[in-house]
């Protein structure tokens, strides 16, 4: 197969054929440079050489009613994490500041359990003010299934991006969760997109799909034209039901960050959950097809500290894409 000449034919509005996708996964590990080279060429047409950072704030961890088997969060998980109730909005807005130091764009805040109530919803907006008013920062929400009122508040309180993953195809979903369907978190999806908030969906690989499962996922944020792209790689937790799970390797990794660049060719494509474990001593090589990453912790699993990654970016000769001032800060 000859990449640079399907990264031309995308970038003059082709989009993959199944054959075409699943070439990209069943390419020789010999030929991982020249597919990253492709790759690269059309994240460089649309993001040139920038990296956005974006960072995680857990503002409610554990008793969560939903059984997704990849989550220590789960309530099936025996895994001995860290529980406590929806933060105040001090601390969420306290947050706010350490994402700020580090340089993110986006300041994702993240809440586990089906979906937010009353109180937390508000507890959520009224930190949303206030950061709002100190930093030039991008918010994203992540606190499980929305009604469309509740888009509504969020936008209203200047949400900038909502966060419900796909996570997996629709027919390997089952395998995944049973507590909520697939066409939940699509609809979520769709709730966000029509109270006007950019709409962030991603997936999780290695959770013992197949190829073409990875290929159905992203045709299918295509299809939702999501903004904002997160691939987690499986970061397997003791006590979660895939506990012991470990059905991925670097240069896979990479061939998966490529298939979604080629299929979803201008969205953010973020490297999230799992990358220091999966991608290892090859994270850099990971942005020559995506172009945004998670810095500091994720929601039950420690990140690269902050520092490592901005020398990682510099030592790759990438660029960290600073948030452009929106008003006189506070």
């Amino acid at each position: 197969m000859n990449w640079n000449v399907m990264a031309e034919r995308v970038l003059a509005g082709h989009e993959l054929t199944e054959e075409e996708g699943l070439s990209i996964l069943d390419s020789s590990d010999d030929d991982i440079l020249n597919l990253l080279h492709s790759a690269y060429q059309i994240r460089r047409h649309h993001f040139g050489n920038k990296v956005k950072l974006n960072m995680i704030i857990n503002t409610k961890s554990g008793f969560c009613p939903e059984n997704c088997g990849y989550c220590a969060q789960s309530i099936d998980s025996e895994a001995p994490i860290q529980k406590y109730r929806m933060m105040d909005k001090d601390t969420i807005v306290k947050g706010a500041e350490q994402a700020h130091q580090l340089h993110s764009g986006t300041y994702c805040i993240v809440a586990s359990g089906r979906g937010p109530t009353n109180r937390e919803l508000n507890e959520v907006t009224s930190a949303v003010e206030e950061i709002k008013q100190k930093y030039d920062l991008k918010i994203c929400a992540c606190l499980g299934l929305l009604k469309p009122e509740q888009a509504r508040q969020l936008k209203e309180s200047g949400v900038d991006r909502y966060n419900h993953n796909i996570n997996t195809s629709e027919s390997h979903h089952d395998a995944i969760t049973t507590t909520h369907t697939y066409h939940d978190r699509v609809d979520t999806v769709n709730h966000a997109k029509q109270a006007g908030i950019s709409p962030c969906s991603g997936v999780i690989v290695g959770m013992k799909e197949t190829k073409l499962d990875v290929l159905h996922m992203a045709k299918a944020l295509k299809e939702l034209d999501a903004d904002s792209i997160p691939v987690n790689f499986l970061h397997a937790i003791d006590g979660t039901a895939l506990a012991g799970t470990d059905e991925l390797n670097p240069l896979y990794c990479l061939k998966v960050l490529a298939l979604f660049r080629f299929i979803n060719p201008s969205k953010e494509i973020r490297i999230s959950g799992g990358r220091e474990v999966n991608l290892r001593s090859l994270q850099p090589l990971g942005l020559y097809a995506a172009n945004s990453i998670f810095v500091g912790d994720y929601l039950t699993t420690a990140g690269q500290e902050g520092t490592k990654d901005h020398q990682m970016l510099r030592d790759a000769g990438f660029e960290i894409e600073y948030p452009a001032p929106q008003h006189t800060l506070k």
